[in-house]
């Protein structure tokens, strides 16, 4: 079937969108454990931005799952799945020209790898929010722990799925020792030189 499909050529592209934009255009990827602070950092950072004039969208499980990908369950070769399309819908957006922020649990490597490879190497910045299980627990901001303790949840990570932390993430904030404030700006002055469009 591929061998049919045959792309147009537009006359608008990804360099004229970066150039118009002022900025480049790449994806931020939250993983960490559910309840560890992804969305919260990426929701502020994504502030952040957008006050500087800097094009974004965030994609998170809730606009994901409720629509592109509400056919997918949470069984590993779903979860595969899940982020494979993630990664695809992003390396559009990024030819759009935007900054994309996506916050997934995303506990496997294989599949973060994936991504890399999907959007390529230069347009992926890897944010391990680092929480620990049993804080995460403690928090527990919408009472998935609790149900997966109790046998109501199947494949919930940290409790009867792994997750796999990144080896060397780009940047990795540890929630339990620094503020969300800190690490917003850390993130921000981090991703600040990769927005710099290079006219040479």
């Amino acid at each position: 079937m591929s061998k049919h499909i045959i792309s147009h050529s537009y006359q608008v592209a990804k360099k004229d969108r970066v150039q118009s934009n002022k900025h480049n255009s790449f994806l931020m990827w939250f993983t960490g454990l559910s309840g560890s602070g992804k969305s919260t950092i990426a929701n502020l950072v994504e502030k952040a931005l957008f006050e500087q004039g800097i094009k974004t969208y965030s994609l998170d499980g809730d606009n994901i799952r409720k629509g592109i990908n509400k056919d997918l369950s949470f069984a590993p070769e779903d979860r595969t799945e899940n982020i494979r399309r993630i990664a695809e819908v992003s390396n559009l957006m990024i030819d759009g020209g935007l900054v994309v922020l996506a916050a997934f649990v995303s506990p496997y490597k294989k599949d973060r790898e994936n991504i890399r490879t999907i959007v390529k190497d230069v347009n992926f910045v890897e944010i391990y929010i680092n929480t620990s299980l049993e804080e995460c627990e403690r928090r527990d901001v919408k009472g998935l722990y609790k149900k997966a303790r109790a046998g109501e949840i199947k494949n919930m990570t940290g409790i009867s799925a792994p997750y796999e932390a990144p080896d060397q993430p780009d940047i990795e904030i540890k929630t339990e020792l620094e503020s969300i404030d800190d690490s917003v700006k850390r993130i921000v002055d981090f991703i600040t030189p990769k927005l710099q469009l290079n006219n040479g």
